[in-house]
């Protein structure tokens, strides 16, 4: 049995690979691929790690076999690069998508495959709770691309091609490492930098409201979806559970868990083009689906904080 992770290099990649490494999921390989060769976490015998271009279809039907059982895509361009650089957000976020859909077709029905979509896929005029039946009208490339990518897994798992499950993640804070090209960056950078010492700019208003999962939470969810039984969905698309809270709600946990000191670090300087894009994202979202089929839910944001002084060793 044969496990695939596209983005394997990536933060949300190598934490999902430590989980797989540790659970009771029966596989023999666990093959961590992205653009750059991916680590291998704990130098596990079972992992291998191929720097590969997942664009190339005969790439694609490479790593897709007659042993492979389940796929994880996670490889994307994010949201502002993906605005900023049009035709590799489509190649990346749509085309090789439909590559790899195509590659588990022709390689054997059944492989559950996992896409990782985004909150993205809504905006404009949003009711003041979005569901799962809400519509979907992106104000973005990469929204669109998502939204689009969603459509083709549900379609070739109605076909029977593969067994797919689309989980719309919620923004994931604390992220380590540097800020990136995604509109919403800051969300991990104005918690993240000020505890380790630097200044963090924060381009939005305090009372913006942001709809959060925690790395922990993300991973739990990720890795229920990798044996849900999908026969009763009707629909394969999932809004993953998150936490409501305000950027000023955010800081105050922050304060909190830290002190004034940390808190000053943060500094307000507005920049339109990224409000413009996670503004239209929606601030609340109806849990119930998603935990009536057994996803995780974090409890309050002072957890966020605690999660990422556990995993850096930090003092409050």
């Amino acid at each position: 049995m044969q496990i695939i992770i596209t983005g394997g290099g990536g933060f949300l990649g190598q934490r999902l690979a430590r989980a797989l490494l540790k659970s009771d999921l029966p596989f023999d390989q666990l093959l961590l691929v992205d653009i750059l060769k991916p680590n291998n976490p704990g130098g596990d015998p079972r992992v291998r790690c191929v720097e590969a271009d997942v664009y190339e279809e005969i790439v694609s039907k490479d790593l897709v076999n007659s042993d492979t059982s389940l796929l994880f895509h996670l490889a994307a361009v994010v949201s502002s690069h993906a605005e900023k650089e049009f035709d590799i957000g489509w190649r990346v976020n749509l085309d090789i998508t439909r590559r790899l859909l195509e590659a588990c077709r022709h390689a054997h029905k059944g492989i559950r495959f996992v896409f990782t979509s985004s909150l993205a896929v809504y905006g404009g005029d949003l009711p003041p709770v979005v569901n799962d039946s809400t519509a979907v009208t992106p104000r973005s490339s990469y929204g669109t691309q998502k939204a689009m990518g969603e459509l083709l897994v549900n379609d070739y798992s109605r076909k029977g091609f593969v067994d797919g499950i689309v989980l719309r993640l919620p923004t994931i804070c604390v992220r380590p490492g540097r800020p990136n090209l995604a509109a919403s960056s800051f969300v991990s950078s104005i918690i993240r930098e000020p505890m380790h010492g630097e200044e963090a700019i924060c381009p939005v208003s305090p009372d913006l409201a942001l709809f959060l999962s925690s790395p922990d939470t993300a991973i739990d969810n990720l890795m229920h979806a990798a044996t849900l039984e999908t026969r009763k969905l009707a629909w394969r698309t999932i809004n993953l559970p998150g936490i409501r809270v305000t950027v000023g709600e955010m800081l105050d946990a922050l304060k909190r868990n830290t002190d004034e000191e940390t808190l000053a670090r943060v500094k307000f300087i507005p920049d339109d083009s990224i409000n413009r894009i996670v503004s239209s994202w929606p601030g609340q979202i109806d849990n119930t689906r998603a935990l009536q089929l057994g996803f995780a839910r974090d409890n309050n944001f002072d957890n966020f904080i605690l999660q990422h002084i556990s995993d850096n060793k930090l003092k409050s």
